[in-house]
């Protein structure tokens, strides 16, 4: 029987309980310090919103303590619900902290094997790296040239990439090679978000 204003489209209650159970099950991954909602800046509302004229990929950067690990969190959430809200389907999430990921693809690693975890994070619907300047140390060869592997294909095929980092996206050469680099650029071009305030942890240290 067809749907009416009485009566709500099925799919339309599917939709929304697959939502809230991927939004919940990624809430419960979420780090518990950054599980409870803060003020989004309107630009990472507005990517993760996925507007036609928003941003595909979304680069925090700014000082340290002023949240931008905690807007990133948020707005994956945000990201996540609007995704299935669009598609109706659940969409894959890799959340990585830059330094576990440098190791992790490593070729001497022996949790992760570095072939196929390029080839997951080629394809995940959304690549979330968190701090991503947070070694200091340039990872090795092999690591940038798997990071050129993983960046090039999203590139190529427009899959969303969302940053934190404390330097911005052209003063990270060092650390990413100077190929990634140039992808960056145009990447995230209209999509730097710069976080400004006081540092957080101290106030909540005081």
């Amino acid at each position: 029987m067809p749907s009416t204003s009485d009566q709500p489209d099925p799919r339309e209650s599917v939709y929304r309980e697959r939502r809230e159970d991927a939004v919940a099950a990624y809430l419960g991954r979420t780090p518990v310090i950054y599980q409870h909602d803060i003020p989004l800046h309107p630009l990472a509302a507005h990517w993760a919103a996925q507007a036609d004229d928003a941003p595909q990929n979304l680069f925090l950067t700014g000082a340290i303590g002023v949240g931008k690990t905690h807007t990133a969190w948020q707005a994956t959430r945000l990201w996540l619900d609007r995704r299935i809200a669009n598609t109706g389907r659940q969409p894959t999430i890799q959340t990585w902290r830059s330094t576990s990921l440098f190791d992790a693809l490593q070729p001497n690693n022996h949790d992760y094997d570095g072939r196929t975890l390029t080839a997951q994070l080629q394809r995940t619907d959304l690549l979330y790296i968190d701090d991503l300047a947070a070694a200091r140390v340039s990872p090795s060869g092999w690591t940038q040239e798997r990071l050129y592997e993983i960046f090039d294909e999203r590139y190529i095929n427009r899959r969303p990439v969302l940053i934190t980092c404390d330097v911005l996206p052209g003063e990270t050469e060092a650390i990413v090679g100077e190929r990634v680099q140039s992808r960056m650029r145009e990447m995230f071009r209209g999509g730097v978000l710069l976080l400004e305030g006081d540092d957080r942890r101290k106030g909540a240290a005081a």
